[in-house]
């Protein structure tokens, strides 16, 4: 499946664009629409343009793992909202998650109750977080 418009949308209401890596709530560097990695550290900074490009390559990367993960056919709802919470919890996150075991038992409900249980950053829950849970679910309800 592709990612729509609408799902885009939903990731960039929750993740600010910032130009300059930050540490997010749990310390982690971040830089742009979200992004991670080794390669973020204090200090750098990025282009508009960098940012926008890695934006599609993070999404991508949230595409492919919903993709090759999913074994049921989803609505397009449900495919948006999954892809934003592999994009913000990480893949193997979710290849792990309780979320994806309902999900390929064909148990949508339980999944989409799985999504409130995601609200916590270090060991707190965050009203960022819980914001962005209720709005995966509701799209993957939609």
């Amino acid at each position: 499946m592709v990612y729509s418009k609408a799902g885009v949308a939903l990731t960039e209401s929750f993740e600010a664009c910032r130009l300059t890596a930050y540490q997010d709530v749990k310390g982690v560097w971040t830089i742009g629409v979200g992004h991670t990695g080794p390669e973020v550290k204090e200090g750098l900074v990025w282009t508009q343009e960098f940012a926008d490009t890695m934006l599609i390559a993070d999404v991508s990367t949230a595409v492919y793992c919903v993709n090759v993960s999913v074994t049921i056919p989803l609505s397009q709802g449900e495919f948006d909202a999954i892809v934003d919470f592999a994009f913000n919890c990480g893949c193997a996150a979710f290849k792990g998650s309780t979320m994806l075991k309902d999900i390929n038992a064909g148990n949508l409900a339980g999944a989409a109750d799985e999504f409130a249980r995601w609200d916590h950053a270090s060991g707190q829950v965050v009203a960022g977080l819980l914001r962005r849970r209720i709005a995966e679910e509701q799209e993957f309800k939609s």
